[in-house]
């Protein structure tokens, strides 16, 4: 039996971005059920009392879209007693351990070369834009496990914003969730308490001078021209959302049927 979540949002030490995806409209008036679908950044820097929270709310599965650079930077997840982890590496904005050095040592003219005069947006657009067309094998297998057995689930990246935020898209939109509050979860990411913290090198003066914090929000921001970047090629690729699914991701109507079921009141 799914355990009932708390009503208010809890205050994680070590995770960031965390949430309960419940109680998103769906088109037809139904809502996404609480307590079976969860969105957070990387478990990795969970303390004790984080990991006994997400322990009380009866994880199925953990989805885990960090690359294998994000695992050697930030650490494995957190072991939860009982949840099975999947590790389904997607596309990263930032491309690895590289660009990540680049980021955190490089100079002010490196970072202007890669992420001045609109590039830096233009990057997490086409990450996105890739993330649908070239992942629809990971993202048909979380929807197939969903519908199995895999719920409670939890989805996460490292800042849970990205890799996650489109997969969790990808899910409500199987689920029927209206477009509008597919959009308005993914930029509850933009709140403070939830962004990702980048660790640079360097004092604090050289580090975080405002140019600097400038030309990074593009990979920090939660902008509804990236995810809307993601809907675009879904209707570019597929002509819409039902072919999608269908032919895309190949979830037959029987699948799609029993992930409502089991997703939403």
């Amino acid at each position: 039996m799914t355990q009932q979540v708390p009503s208010t949002e809890p205050e994680l030490a070590g995770v960031r971005n965390f949430r309960d995806v419940g109680r998103l409209p769906t088109v037809d008036g139904r809502r996404v059920r609480h307590g079976v679908l969860y969105r957070s950044g990387h478990l990795a820097h969970a303390t004790e009392e984080d990991a006994a929270f997400l322990a009380s709310l009866g994880l199925h599965t953990v989805f885990d879209f960090r690359n294998a650079a994000d695992q050697k930077l930030e650490g494995p997840d957190v072991e939860l007693p009982g949840v099975r982890n999947v590790n389904l590496p997607l596309s990263d904005p930032a491309d690895g351990a590289e660009f990540w050095k680049m980021v955190r040592d490089g100079d002010l003219d490196q970072l202007r070369a890669i992420l001045s005069d609109g590039k830096g947006a233009a990057r997490m657009i086409a990450s996105y834009r890739t993330m649908v067309k070239q992942r629809t094998a990971e993202h048909s297998r979380v929807l197939h496990a969903l519908a199995d057995d895999s719920v409670p689930a939890l989805m996460h990246c490292a800042a849970g914003k990205d890799r996650a935020g489109v997969s969790i898209a990808v899910t409500l939109l199987a689920l029927g969730v209206e477009r509008e509050a597919i959009v308005a979860d993914y930029l509850e990411s933009n709140a403070k308490h939830r962004r990702y913290k980048v660790r640079r090198s360097g004092s604090a003066d050289t580090a975080y001078t405002p140019e600097v914090m400038e030309l990074l929000d593009p990979l920090f921001d939660a902008r509804a021209e990236y995810l809307e970047a993601a809907f675009t090629s879904i209707e570019e690729t597929w002509g819409d959302v039902e072919t999608y699914l269908a032919q895309g991701l190949g979830l037959a109507p029987e699948t799609r049927e029993r992930l409502r079921e089991r997703l939403l009141d």
